[in-house]
């Protein structure tokens, strides 16, 4: 008995092969358009959809399916006798397999060259009706909208295995297709910053061999527009990244990405150990692995100038887990790569200047939302609150300090100089401990004599402050806003060091 294919698609991949598997398993194939054009051209015999509908194509395309003959010979349930009479009564044949994919909004919105007008053409309206449609009678009607998805069909039909549990498999993928496909639609259309209802859609990257502890299953998806700033899919060596080594990369990526400077950071467990800035690469490593020499062991690494020969040297005497730059000399390359393992990135970095705006936390139950932090608070912006001024060093040291101390988890104290990290104190439930854990870490290291001390929040009590005071900081940054900042003030009047205040704070949880 033979059987009816309703075959309507824009990705034309392994399409005329398909069909003429199809033929030979008995299906007559019904088309539209460029694709019934493809399949004649590839010398399949096939029926034009104004044929079935009896109507033509008009409104420049817009109205082709939409007609009973097709969406009836799709839904009708096969097993229900009165459905199926009163097909014979229409004269509609049964459609038994409907492979559509849709017209390419996404790859239209990636141009951005594209008007809205333009856009708004590749929204598809016949084919998810059809799809889903043919899925919701998926006991009746193969779906297909994947082209990987071809052969297994045919193989199916061959086996005769395209039972329940397949046909669901399929329909579920069609629904996840159009849940994404109108999700791009609706965010690309939306204006409001936070509406009634947000659908965000990711696609799988790849699977993990686990999440953050070994007995954790996990998977990476990525946004199906991702931001311009991204790691991803940018590996050029070493092992399979991990859940642990994307998130690191990440926090490194986005935070190496808001310094002009040549600039090295170094991640540990979503945390800067080392940050570098000098006039070369080579120097920003060298600051970065002075900052902790201990803790960079292992960790993940972000500059953002291309690699060359002098620094990859120095970075292949260390065990490194990741290396992310814009690019690395042929050299530098060869040299880092003599280490199987290490993960080798690269991102571009010209895009760092169009970051994800939005960032989503999930919680039990729902998510949070929020615009991205990507305050970096200038010097022209500091208010001095103390009698004694700080240095034009000291300024500056401030603000590469203040830089820093963003991207630390909460409670965050950095104590640095002008061009490196010497201590950070971080995730403390109290400031003061905070501020103990950077200066005792920061003491031994040379350029100490230097420091400056950063907050990414306001001081509850003066204690933080007499503390920097008796280990020898010479200048403090904070946002302010505590109801004591008169006694904050007031420490570092009386020990004589210069504080500023910024007026923005930086949390990080």
């Amino acid at each position: 008995m033979s059987r009816r294919a309703l075959l309507s698609v824009s990705d034309k991949r392994h399409l005329v092969d398909f069909a003429k598997q199809l033929k030979k398993l008995d299906f007559e194939i019904v088309s539209t358009g460029g694709t019934k054009k493809a399949l004649e051209a590839g010398g399949v015999d096939v029926t034009g959809v104004e044929e079935v509908t009896g109507f033509p194509e008009m409104l420049d395309g817009r109205v082709k399916t939409l007609h009973p003959k097709i969406h009836a010979g799709i839904l009708a349930k096969r097993d229900n006798p009165d459905h199926m009479k009163q097909l014979k009564d229409a004269g509609i044949t049964p459609i038994d397999l409907v492979a559509v994919n849709l017209y390419p909004f996404k790859q239209t919105i990636e141009k951005p060259e594209t008007t809205e007008a333009e856009a708004i053409e590749q929204i598809d309206i016949g084919g998810p009706s059809m799809l889903r449609a043919a899925a919701k009678n998926f006991a009746g009607v193969l779906t297909v909208v994947d082209p990987a998805d071809y052969q297994p069909v045919v193989d199916a039909l061959k086996a005769h295995t395209d039972d329940a549990d397949f046909r669901k498999h399929l329909a579920a993928k069609v629904f996840r297709h159009t849940a994404a496909y109108d999700a791009l639609i609706s965010n690309y259309m939306t204006e409001e910053e936070f509406p009634e209802k947000l659908t965000l859609t990711y696609e799988k990257q790849q699977a993990l061999r686990y999440g953050e502890n070994s007995h954790q299953k996990a998977a990476f998806y990525r946004k199906a527009l991702p931001s311009k700033l991204s790691i991803i899919p940018n590996q050029l060596h070493g092992k399979e990244l991990s859940y642990n080594n994307i998130k690191d990369a990440n926090a490194a990526l986005n935070m190496v990405a808001e310094f002009d400077q040549p600039t090295v950071i170094a991640m540990k467990h979503m945390n800067p150990c080392g940050v570098g800035v000098a006039d070369t690469i080579e120097k920003a490593w060298d600051e970065a692995y002075e900052s902790d020499p201990m803790s960079i062991f292992g960790g993940i690494i972000a500059v953002n100038r291309e690699i060359d020969a002098a620094t990859a040297e120095k970075m292949h005497k260390i065990f490194l887990e990741i290396v992310i730059a814009p690019s690395y000399t042929d050299e530098a390359f060869e040299i880092l790569a003599k280490k199987k393992n290490i993960r080798l990135l690269k991102a571009d970095l010209s895009h760092r200047d169009q970051p994800d705006r939005f960032e989503e936390i999930t919680v039990s139950g729902g998510m949070l939302i929020q615009e991205s932090d990507h305050q970096i608070d200038q010097i022209p912006d500091f208010k001095v609150v103390t009698k004694v001024q700080p240095t034009e060093q000291q300024l500056r040291a401030l603000q590469f300090g203040q830089h820093v101390v963003k991207h630390v988890k909460s409670n965050a104290v950095v104590v640095t100089t002008d061009t490196k990290t010497l201590g950070v104190g971080m995730g403390q439930p109290n400031r003061i401990d905070s501020a103990k854990i950077a200066i005792q870490k920061a003491m031994p290291k040379n350029g100490y004599e230097n420091a400056i001390m950063a907050s990414d929040a306001f001081f509850p009590m003066d204690d933080c402050v007499e503390y920097a005071a008796k280990h020898d900081i010479k200048a403090i940054i904070q946002p302010g806003g505590s109801i004591k900042d008169k006694d904050s003030i007031a420490m570092a009047d009386k020990f004589g060091i210069a504080m500023v205040m910024t007026g923005v704070r930086h949390f990080r949880h």
